[in-house]
């Protein structure tokens, strides 16, 4: 994980996904309702809904938006979404993992498909890409609200039981084992910090170069995927702009 800054990616995508920002909210709506449709309704009793309703908070969605969804889940809806994973290759060979909540499989699976295929990429089988990424936490806390320097900071996570610490100058960026991350997270907000992102997400063990005459490509595919509305998480190894550089 070292030198690779998810923060700097997603800082880089934000403006993109502003523009999007109903749709956003549509997809989160979906997972907050299948989280609670299957733990229920009680974010307290129920990670898995606490950690979709932080996400969503962290994307600016309204308070009503979520609690209709919860309460959409209390009611007699019907409806069901399965969770579904494609893996795939990016154009210049980078590894991609898709994760969607549909429901209709084959309609989802086509536009996946279509998406690799018109960007120059290809859809592999089920475990051709999943083993090159680690399910791991996720925390960033925003340097500009706090008074913590480096070492304050690495010793606290340390403490709440954090695994790694990246440091940039605008942002700490703190990953946790999957199994840990509710406790880490929850020791880190105790200890007074704002959590500018907190999640479970897929964390490539290593990193791909994009080639300069592919990167265009690449995007476009990124694009069109988060564009699905069943696509929840799109994930890559691609390495981001200061590890391109460095590799020059």
């Amino acid at each position: 994980m070292s030198g690779h800054s998810k923060w700097h990616n997603i800082q880089g995508r934000k403006n993109a996904q502003d523009a999007k920002r109903g749709k956003v909210f549509q997809k989160l709506s979906r997972e907050i309702y299948m989280a609670a449709k299957s733990g229920g309704p009680d974010p307290s009793g129920n990670p898995r809904l606490r950690l979709v309703m932080d996400k969503a908070r962290a994307a600016n969605m309204p308070k009503d938006n979520i609690q209709r969804a919860i309460k959409k889940a209390e009611g007699n809806s019907d409806e069901h979404y399965d969770e579904v994973t494609y893996e795939g290759y990016a154009p210049g060979g980078v590894a991609i993992l898709v994760e969607a909540l549909t429901d209709n499989k084959n309609r989802t699976a086509s536009s996946v498909r279509v998406a690799f295929t018109r960007n120059g990429g290809s859809l592999g089988a089920t475990g051709s890409v999943a083993y090159m990424f680690d399910r791991k936490g996720y925390i960033v806390i925003d340097r500009s609200t706090t008074d913590a320097d480096e070492d304050q900071m690495l010793m606290d996570v340390m403490e709440a039981g954090g695994d790694d610490l990246q440091t940039s100058d605008d942002a700490y960026e703190i990953y946790t084992d999957a199994k840990s991350f509710t406790a880490v997270r929850d020791a880190l907000e105790k200890a007074g910090y704002q959590l500018a992102v907190s999640e479970l997400t897929m964390v490539p063990q290593n990193t791909t170069p994009v080639p300069a005459d592919k990167k265009e490509q690449f995007e476009k595919l990124v694009d069109a995927l988060e564009d699905d509305d069943d696509v929840s998480n799109v994930y890559t190894a691609a390495a981001d702009e200061e590890e391109q550089l460095s590799c020059k």
